[in-house]
């Protein structure tokens, strides 16, 4: 099974410690959230690995040399050159991860308890072309989602605004769920890609295509999760470490 970790971002939330290490070298319980998540992959049976790199790339390149590439096939994608956002880094890393089959996609600073093997195999028996790990939570953001479990808008829950594809939607009908950063993503949708900028954020094009493809949800209902992406959710991540 192969997998991509998003490793590239700038971190500026986590400031002042991101002004000297990038973000996926950030220590937590003796270990740096790169590690957290390459051995949560491992566990779960995900022997190829790309990392997309940019802030302090270097550091990260050495690290995983350091440390023998923790015994996986893992791939950089290089984006010293410019930041992608996730969706065109997904799209950079296709020549590494190859059309074949689906993949699994893991933000770097997720600590959690996701089933990954389970979700990826859902995703293969529905034949998603995405399939996107989601639970309730609480949320300032959620993706919404129909009856049959299709991704169909965004709300911010604050400030009301809506994303779409569809002129005519019913929003009180749909399913608020907030977004894990796990998600699997078929070569299916790389056409699709095609008209788009260099840079892009993944979840606008999921709500660009949503209409035209099969984006799907997979709830889960015990998910305990830490978006490691300030200072004051450092101690958190530690504490639910403990429990994993």
């Amino acid at each position: 099974m192969k997998a991509m970790i998003f490793a590239a971002g700038l971190g500026t939330r986590l400031k002042p410690l991101t002004d000297s290490v990038p973000k996926a070298l950030v220590p937590i319980a003796g270990k740096t959230l790169l590690e957290h998540t390459i051995s949560r992959l491992r566990e779960e049976g995900f022997t190829d690995i790309v990392i997309n790199v940019h802030h302090f790339a270097e550091q990260i390149i050495t690290f995983l040399d350091a440390n023998n590439n923790f015994g996986l096939n893992i791939s950089i994608s290089d984006e010293r050159g410019m930041l992608l956002e996730t969706g065109g880094g997904i799209r950079k890393a296709e020549p590494l991860l190859g059309t074949s089959e689906p993949f699994l996609i893991h933000n770097v600073d997720i600590i959690s308890n996701a089933p990954l093997k389970e979700l990826y195999c859902a995703h293969l028996a529905s034949k998603a072309d995405a399939t996107l790990l989601v639970s309730e939570r609480n949320s300032t953001r959620a993706l919404l989602f129909d009856t049959d479990g299709n991704l169909a808008a965004w709300k911010n829950l604050t400030t009301e605004e809506v994303k779409t594809p569809y002129k005519e939607i019913d929003i009180e009908r749909l399913k608020p769920y907030a977004f894990s950063g796990i998600h699997v993503f078929s070569p299916s949708l790389y056409p699709f890609m095609s008209d788009y900028p260099d840079k892009f954020p993944i979840m606008d094009f999921y709500l660009d295509v949503c209409s035209r493809t099969s984006i799907k949800a997979s709830v889960s209902t015990n998910l305990k999760l830490i978006d490691v992406g300030k200072l004051d959710s450092l101690s958190q991540a530690e504490e639910l470490i403990k429990t994993l």
